[in-house]
């Protein structure tokens, strides 16, 4: 069987769901804003993840540069469209995981690699054999292909994904793709019979989850309605998992020009419906937020911290 993750699948690109076919071995720029370089725009300890996966010494997170999404209020959106970023090699990527793991990272955090997984097999095998011994935690959007979570299911221990609309109207509307809530679903059931595959979910004696899924969901102002499908649909695919249920949306300057809902930040009562939907759902493992959601801690300063040498040298 062919193999979707592998360097030769960049001459016609299927690594994401929206199978644009761009031929970034030869410099074209897929859908996602990448060609065939790896580019990192940040690799640091996050301390703001949650708590089973920053603990106390924190999360190493490596934020790639691009996305295959392009939601209208990413609050990354200098990484996720803006292209911002260093261009690294491969072997630079092993180095790093390294390098987080010495500085004391509970796991490795790979954020939004949906569209560089083809360098994932080679780089974290390297890894584990140079002495990687944290879990890898693949942080993301939700829409990915079953194939490439398939691919990576000996590989990737933790799931952190993003459950984002269960109406593919507002996926259309808000991220440009015209299936999100089958393709995520699909990709969540995948991701949790890989867990299972593997022996289901660990959580070791310090409350750090090795090996499991966890599934956020970003409340939307105006959409509360929409979030509280989102629940109904992660418990059908998923059943009782963890989730995380955030009201850190901040507007960005796009959606503060344009005005309407997704102008200002959630309500209170807005969240607190969800939160009381969660319960009534049955979901037993719930981490939410406290207090305002606007704060710098949810959206890390992309300066290219680690990227080039060890963050704790800056």
């Amino acid at each position: 069987m062919a193999q979707l993750l592998s360097p030769s699948s960049l001459a016609h690109c299927e690594l994401c769901p929206r199978r644009c076919g761009a031929n970034r071995a030869a410099g074209t720029r897929g859908v996602c804003g990448a060609d065939a370089t790896l580019k990192i725009a940040r690799a640091t300890l996050h301390f703001w993840e949650e708590p089973p996966i920053s603990g106390e010494r924190g999360s190493g997170t490596v934020f790639f540069s691009s996305c295959p999404l392009k939601c209208r209020y990413c609050q990354n959106h200098e990484i996720s469209t803006g292209g911002f970023g260093i261009e690294v090699t491969p072997g630079r990527l092993v180095e790093i995981m390294l390098e987080l793991q010495e500085q004391g990272a509970h796991n490795i955090n790979l954020v939004t690699a949906t569209h560089y997984a083809h360098l994932l097999p080679e780089a974290i095998r390297a890894a584990r054999a140079r002495g990687l011994a944290v879990p890898i935690v693949y942080n993301t959007s939700g829409y990915e292909r079953e194939e490439a979570v398939s691919e990576l299911g000996d590989l990737v221990d933790v799931w952190l994904v993003d459950y984002k609309y269960a109406s593919a109207e507002l996926g259309r509307k808000l991220s440009h793709v015209p299936d999100y809530p089958v393709v995520a679903s699909r990709a969540l059931a995948r991701m949790c019979a890989e867990v299972a595959r593997r022996g289901g979910e660990l959580v070791d004696g310090d409350g750090l989850m090795r090996r499991g899924v966890i599934v956020r969901h970003l409340v939307l102002p105006g959409h509360a309605d929409d979030s509280r499908d989102v629940l109904d649909c992660i418990w059908r695919v998923a059943g009782d998992v963890p989730i995380s249920v955030m009201n850190q949306y901040t507007p960005n300057a796009r959606m503060r020009a344009v005005g309407g809902e997704l102008a200002r930040p959630v309500t209170d009562e807005e969240y607190e419906l969800v939160l009381d939907h969660a319960d009534d759902v049955g979901f037993t493992t719930m981490f939410w937020q406290e207090g305002g959601a606007v704060d710098e801690s949810f959206t890390p300063a992309f300066d290219t911290t680690g990227v080039l040498r060890s963050a704790s040298a800056g």
